[in-house]
């Protein structure tokens, strides 16, 4: 699969797991990055999506993306803290956001989720995580591309999660994934080396290639996996087996095929 299919691929099963059954749902992306998700959203299941950034270069973006999908009605972007959001939401999803909540805001983290969320609502957060149990940054890392990032424990998440009152519904670890990303993502990057060394520097772009190397390992032998947490507020929310992610997302696939002309 390539990196652009993959990444498609990982919206739709995000959509699944956030089932998205009926138009019009309300939807609040935190974290919502270049608006790839958001759009995607309000596109193809008919929400309503707010996205929040404290990214100016990603607002711009994002609303420009939303904008020229003729979508801006109904995909919008602010400039905005998720704690500053007023409620409630049908749906609350975040991906890559949480690693740089840190650790000690985690129980304010989950009690916001919570109270963004409507009484039959479902949230749906996305993070890198570690396997082998609470532990600190890298200190080049934290010193030169993550300041302030913090890949969580499951049980550090859970035991935050279960503090909030909120049910966790489904988890799912997915292992080599991120490893195989970044190894495109290095073939990518340094493909376009000259370009980036051009905006940037030479001694930025070993560092960078670095990042992405040494990230790769991380996934494959160093314990690094992602965490996908799926969160209500009530128990009967949710169908009861997992058939309609599946259904979901078999759906949405070959729906995307119809649309693009290209084999399911």
């Amino acid at each position: 699969m390539t990196l652009d299919a993959a990444q498609a691929a990982k919206k739709r099963h995000i959509a699944a797991k956030l089932m998205l059954d009926r138009r019009g749902l309300k939807v609040l992306d935190i974290g919502s990055g270049w608006g790839g998700l958001a759009i995607d959203l309000a596109r193809d299941a008919r929400a309503d999506v707010l996205g929040v950034t404290l990214s100016t270069e990603q607002l711009a973006m994002a609303n420009a993306r939303a904008q020229e999908a003729g979508l801006a009605a109904r995909c919008r972007f602010e400039l905005a803290d998720y704690r500053a959001i007023k409620g409630p939401f049908d749906r609350v999803v975040s991906v890559g956001m949480f690693e740089h909540v840190g650790i000690d805001h985690y129980g304010a983290f989950f009690a916001k989720l919570r109270d963004l969320m409507a009484p039959d609502g479902v949230a749906l957060l996305h993070t890198i995580g570690r396997t082998d149990g609470p532990g600190a940054t890298n200190s080049w890392l934290a010193k030169y591309i993550f300041p302030g990032g913090c890949s969580p424990a499951m049980s550090e998440v859970l035991r935050a999660i279960e503090c909030s009152g909120l049910y966790v519904t489904d988890v799912e670890v997915l292992r080599l994934h991120y490893a195989e990303t970044l190894k495109e993502w290095r073939a990518r990057f340094c493909r376009n080396w000259a370009k980036a060394a051009s905006l940037y520097d030479e001694r930025f772009c070993r560092m960078w290639e670095f990042y992405l190397a040494s990230a790769e390992m991380s996934f494959r032998y160093d314990h690094l996996a992602v965490f996908q947490f799926q969160l209500t507020k009530r128990l009967d929310t949710l169908p009861l087996t997992r058939d309609y992610m599946l259904d979901s997302e078999r759906t949405a696939r070959f729906a995307v095929s119809a649309r693009t002309g290209e084999a399911a």
